[in-house]
């Protein structure tokens, strides 16, 4: 039976030998530099920290989170792949199948996005801080998943409306382009829900119904 070497290595430096930090043995490194790295992003923006501040917060060595990310970008992929999945889901949930009828079921999704927002300023930061976030198959699938919720409402919307389905993925995309604009005007405090007319809730809304009138419209559909 093997015994516990008297004299490690380290004593012979001159000093005891260190214990190994916690994070190592937890299982759950990746998963802590995760959420590290998203609690970074909403107090700091996308551009605030690195890897060894995110390894820091954890409270492992600058060169632990190598085990798992290659580099920063790969975390930050990682970090967009959960949060494009989560957005999906809320997404999804707030469409529910166009109940009890694709108007209002596409207002919701209006909503959910900007709580979205709102409510996971390091996920939604992180999902969009480049497009270089989802060169990975993982979080550029997760991408894909969750904005083709977005651009069936959009179909389910102008089918409603007797239009033409072809306007579907412009008319995603240009309410997607509205909707995240309006949220980031939101998160840094340039639309206040207790200012007069500056609630950004009926200003996505009024937005919305207004691109979605157009395009009914080019696609010849009844308003």
């Amino acid at each position: 039976m093997d015994k516990k070497d008297p004299f490690p290595a380290s004593s012979f430096l001159g000093r005891p030998a260190e214990p190994a930090r916690r994070a190592y043995h937890h299982g759950r490194l990746k998963d802590a530099l995760l959420e590290a790295a998203r609690a970074l992003v909403a107090e700091r923006g996308t551009a605030g920290f690195t890897l060894a501040e995110a390894a820091k917060r954890v409270g492992v060595t600058n060169a632990a989170p190598y085990r798992h990310f290659p580099d920063r970008n790969a975390l930050m992929s990682e970090l967009a792949r959960q949060g494009f999945q989560s957005f999906g889901q809320r997404l999804a949930q707030a469409w529910d199948n166009g109940r009890p009828n694709v108007r209002s079921a596409f207002m919701r999704m209006g909503a959910a996005y900007l709580a979205f927002a709102r409510e996971e300023p390091g996920l939604y930061g992180s999902m969009f801080e480049s497009v270089g976030a989802l060169a990975s198959p993982d979080s550029g699938e997760a991408a894909d998943k969750a904005l083709a919720v977005l651009r069936q409402a959009c179909a389910a919307v102008l089918a409603d409306a007797g239009a033409a389905p072809e306007g579907a993925r412009k008319l995603a995309f240009e309410i997607w382009s509205y909707s995240h604009g309006v949220a980031m005007l939101a998160a840094g405090g340039h639309l206040d829900p207790k200012s007069p007319g500056c609630d950004p809730a009926p200003i996505l809304q009024g937005g919305v119904e207004g691109l979605i009138g157009a395009a009914i419209r080019a696609g010849g559909g009844r308003i």
